[in-house]
Formats: structure tokens, sequence, C-alpha cells
């Protein structure tokens, strides 16, 4: 039952007809300023998103003490990814610089993303799950780095069992798509891990955690929560690498 209607019977009620075209007037007023509140608010955790990603990026990929050719080319593909304007691109490279810096804040930078983005934990995991391929672009995930990620994680509230999960996520899809059948099945605890089971989970279990992970990834649930259209492709990727584990799963159990 919509505002409106709700403030239009309310001033039928007290006040007659002329009640009802007052009460449908505030509810209009209302509805407009509630949708203003949200779309700023939506501006802002969207804006929030971008700058702490790049910032705690830089930070991320100094761990190791060099960034690397391949962690730049990274960044710079993500600028194309979520389809960034000029001055979005500038903006992400000073945050970037900002995060390289040896006084920068991270605690801080995560403490004004987690505030702003309100317990999503979507939002938190996409956040990670960049930050985790970040890294990863260079083909070797440094042992600080790998402990930043983890304190990062934790910072966002999350734990060392999603670092795994999407680190095993990660490796899993690399498998499938490279067309190792050999290493694909090599990895088949990865498999596992990503969907966060055991090989002695029942069917049952994995069809229901497979389940519970597509839905919480869905990326029609992105726009709602702050992120911009153009972060679906990445929501999608997800989508697929929980599938490719899914499927690893099936073939080597052989259920439907």
């Amino acid at each position: 039952m919509s505002l409106v209607f709700v403030l239009a019977l309310l001033g039928l009620l007290v006040a007659g007809a002329r009640g009802v075209l007052l009460g449908a007037l505030i509810g209009v007023v209302l509805t407009w300023l509630q949708r203003g509140a949200l779309l700023k608010r939506l501006a802002t955790v969207r804006a929030q998103f971008l700058e702490s990603t790049f910032a705690v990026m830089g930070a991320l990929c100094k761990a190791d003490g060099v960034v690397t050719r391949d962690e730049i080319a990274t960044a710079e593909a993500l600028f194309r990814r979520l389809q960034l304007s000029s001055e979005q691109r500038e903006q992400a490279k000073a945050a970037f610089r900002r995060g390289k810096a040896p006084d920068f804040d991270l605690e801080g930078e995560i403490r004004r993303f987690v505030t702003v983005c309100r317990g999503q934990r979507l939002l938190k995991i996409m956040f990670l799950q960049i930050q985790l391929s970040a890294i990863a672009g260079d083909g070797n995930v440094h042992p600080a780095e790998h402990e930043m990620l983890v304190r990062i994680a934790r910072l966002l509230g999350l734990s060392e069992v999603d670092v795994a999960q999407l680190e095993a996520l990660l490796r899993a899809a690399s498998a499938t798509s490279a067309g190792q059948r050999a290493r694909a099945r090599s990895s088949l605890d990865d498999a596992y891990a990503a969907l966060g089971l055991t090989p002695s989970a029942t069917d049952a279990e994995i069809k229901r955690a497979y389940r519970r992970l597509m839905s919480q990834n869905h990326p029609d649930k992105l726009a709602g929560k702050g992120l911009p259209e153009s972060m679906r492709q990445l929501a999608e990727e997800r989508a697929r690498e929980i599938n490719a584990a899914y499927e690893m799963i099936k073939e080597a159990r052989g259920f439907t």
C-alpha cells in the first residue's frame, strides 16, 4: 500500500473530501523526498565504493613492496570494465596513488566504506573480490598481500573463511576457463571450497549452497545497493564462477 494512498485515506477519515486532497498532496511530497533521499544515498554509496576500492587496491598492491605492471594493468582494465568517465578515471588514479602512500590510513578508509554501505554483505564481498583480482593479476599472491587481504576482510566484518572461499573460486574458475580438464579435476577441492563446502558434503547440501550463493550474488541486486549498472559485468562474472564450481562438482559426482 503506497504512502500516498494511506495519507489520502487518513485525510478522508479526519477531514472528509478536502482531507483526501490534502493527504494525497502530503503523500506525494513525502514520496518525492524519500525518493530524492534514496537517490542521494545511492550516489554516496557509489562514490565511496569507487574511491575506497582504488585507494585500498593501491595499498594492497604495494604490500609486497612493489606494484607490478600486471597489477597496474588489472587496475586499468577495471577502469574500462566499470565504464568510468575521464573524470572518474583521474579520481580512481588519484585514490590508487593515495593508497600507495606510506601514511595511508587503511583502517580509516575501510571504516568510511563500511559506514556508507550499512552492512550490505554483497557490497563487502564484491569489494573484497575486486581486491583479490587486483593482486592476483600478476599470477602470484605474495604472503604479505594475502595477510593484508585477510586484514581487510576482518575490517569489513568478513572472515578468513570468506577470503579462502574467494581464492578457491578464482582458482576453480581459472582452471575451467583455461580448458585444462586435468587441472580442473585436481581443482575439485577448490570447487567445494568455493561453495563453502568440503568433499564430504551431501548432494543436497551442495545444491542448497549453490542456490544460496546464486541468490546472494544475483546481478539484479546490485543497483538497489548503490552500485552502478556498469558493475553488473563483475557480478555476472562472479555468478559464472560459482556456476563453474558447481558444474565441476556435478560432473565429478554425476548428479543433475
